[in-house]
């Protein structure tokens, strides 16, 4: 059995998905209430990251985890090695972390401290494991979502900085591989997408895909700040801010390590966006 955290989230919905359809037991984990419809072999907890004392309770039986943080258990919460040592406790062999590409390309970044803990954690932990370092995700596009729906205007800073955004179902499929296949232990995947485009462009491919005008409106760092204080941490809007806005070339390189695992090319923006064009119209 494959226990994943995150569940109900993008990267786990999918992940769930894939590992119930290569025939996998799966323990899906959640602090939401579980879905109304649910795929055959998997079971539902309403535990997560946060809570080790409830993710204990549902990693009875499970070889392997998947970890994935969210929300403020980006930048607080429980330390790691308890997680980890409920992991060790329940027999689990194998684990799988979401990390951040920012993790190796900023390592001194506040905003991704506490990951950085976490791939401690794992690396120490004795289980094989797999860390994923993904870029930025194509579904932060949803933050345009209402705009676009309302006022046909995406509005974002940085508007011609081009960097390789990731579709989550990549990352959901990289995740599936390496709990469920061997050769993936003590390898660290840097996940992107197959080109650099910039939020400018990513509004003319949401455009095409509507068939109506989408206009661009570039903010200021500061207006783009204000916005997005109201729901992250200080640290976390900083660092995501230099990123977006003063990327590394480390940042703006496109890895092959989808292909090599996946065996195909990673997705484009376009076909995140098609697969998620309701959220537009």
């Amino acid at each position: 059995m494959i226990a994943v955290t995150g569940a109900t989230g993008n990267i786990g919905r999918t992940l769930v998905g894939l590992l119930s359809e290569a025939g996998e037991e799966v323990v899906a984990m959640s602090r939401r209430p579980q879905p109304a419809h649910r795929a055959a072999g998997v079971r539902w907890a309403q535990a997560g990251v946060g809570d080790t004392k409830s993710v204990r309770a549902a990693l009875a039986g499970a070889r392997a985890l998947f970890i994935l943080l969210g929300g403020e258990l980006n930048s607080r919460g429980e330390s790691p090695n308890a997680l980890l040592e409920a992991a060790a406790d329940a027999g689990i062999e194998r684990v799988v972390l979401v990390s951040s590409q920012v993790s190796a390309t900023r390592p001194a970044a506040l905003s991704h401290a506490r990951l950085r803990e976490f791939e401690a954690a794992v690396r120490a932990s004795g289980r094989d494991f797999t860390i994923l370092r993904p870029s930025g995700f194509a579904s932060n596009a949803l933050a345009w979502a209402e705009s676009v729906r309302i006022k046909r205007t995406v509005f974002a800073p940085f508007g011609d900085v081009a960097l390789p955004v990731i579709d989550p179902a990549d990352i959901a499929a990289v995740a599936a591989a390496a709990l469920g296949e061997d050769g993936h232990a003590g390898r660290t995947y840097e996940l992107t997408g197959p080109e650099l485009i910039s939020p400018r462009q990513q509004a003319a491919a949401i455009s095409q895909a509507l068939g109506e005008e989408v206009a661009f409106v570039d903010l200021s760092r500061a207006d783009a700040r204000a916005r997005m204080v109201q729901f992250m941490s200080e640290e976390v809007v900083t660092g995501t801010l230099d990123v977006l806005g003063i990327p590394l070339p480390a940042e703006q390189k496109i890895s092959p390590d989808v292909e090599a695992v996946l065996h195909r090319p990673a997705n484009p923006f376009g076909e995140w966006v098609a697969r998620n064009l309701p959220a537009f119209q």
